[in-house]
């Protein structure tokens, strides 16, 4: 019967959270489970099958291990952990396969966001309403994380920086940089703007015509990018019947190819006439 090398732990970021190497390829893994850091310090061991293992993480990019390593020599411990305990959270909730820079990317902007929280400065979230439509499963998420860090930091977390949390958990389970997403959810959120603007209607943000709106602007955004192709049945009849709609919709057309230095084809633009069409139909409040 063999016999389990055992981890040996070289840093114990918080009662839940330790960094441990392998006996074998010396390489540095986190181990997350309730209470597994509880008494332990650097230089205790832990046999890789140990029941309060609910979770590992190997870094398996050098340069994120590196990059890993400044953090660790740069950042308090505690928000290491606390990141660690969120990433768990992500994989345990929504999926198993999360892009590992996450944990580089949410230690980072953890501390940051707690520094300004704690110094007064305000944490302005331009986006948060198209955030909570676009991403509500990582805003749901967001939320519970605020919760974490309130109660191991004792800072209140504002509505804002729960959207910017949402954020970065979206980046770690679609694998799209937050900056990226930041620059998506711009450009939805002036899309609203040019149709207010053109159509002379104010858009409620909790209606479904909004959220039907912005998710349709997302994925359109996405296969513009993309170069995915889309067939619009109704596209000629659009033009005939809809011609104001269809002009604004060429208007985000035109918005969107410069944004993203992308070709809007038609079709596409047949289906945000759609919807602009649509919410020109509704009656005023």
């Amino acid at each position: 019967m063999s016999r389990e090398k055992p981890y040996t732990i070289t840093r114990v970021l918080n009662h839940n959270v330790v960094l441990v190497e392998e006996p074998d390829s010396g390489q540095e893994i986190v181990l997350f489970g309730k209470g597994i850091g509880f008494g332990t310090k650097p230089g205790n061991t832990i046999l890789p099958h140990d029941a309060r293992v609910e979770k590992r993480f190997r870094l398996e990019n050098e340069s994120h291990q590196q990059q890993y390593q400044t953090l660790l020599s740069q950042i308090d411990p505690a928000v290491v952990g606390i990141a660690e305990e969120i990433i768990a959270l992500i994989a345990k909730e929504i999926t198993p396969h999360v892009n590992e820079h996450v944990h580089v990317a949410l230690p980072d902007h953890i501390q940051f966001a707690i520094y300004r929280l704690r110094n007064g400065m305000d944490i302005v979230n331009p986006f948060l309403f198209e955030i909570q439509t676009l991403y509500s499963k990582e805003y749901a998420l967001a939320k519970r994380a605020a919760e974490m860090i309130k109660t191991a930091f004792s800072q209140e977390i504002p509505e804002s920086e729960i959207g910017f949390l949402a954020l970065h958990i979206h980046s770690a389970v679609s694998s799209m940089p937050v900056s990226k997403t930041v620059q998506f959810t711009n450009i939805i959120a002036e899309l609203v703007g040019i149709i207010e603007e053109q159509t002379g209607r104010s858009i409620d943000r909790n209606s479904i015509d909004y959220v039907r709106l912005i998710t349709h602007l997302r994925f359109a955004c996405e296969r513009i990018r993309q170069q995915k192709s889309i067939y619009n049945p109704l596209l000629d009849r659009l033009k005939e019947t809809a011609p104001e709609a269809y002009a604004v919709a060429e208007k985000l057309a035109r918005h969107i190819s410069k944004r993203l230095d992308m070709n809007v084809p038609d079709d596409e633009i047949g289906y945000m006439a759609m919807h602009v069409f649509r919410l020109t139909q509704q009656p005023y409040e």
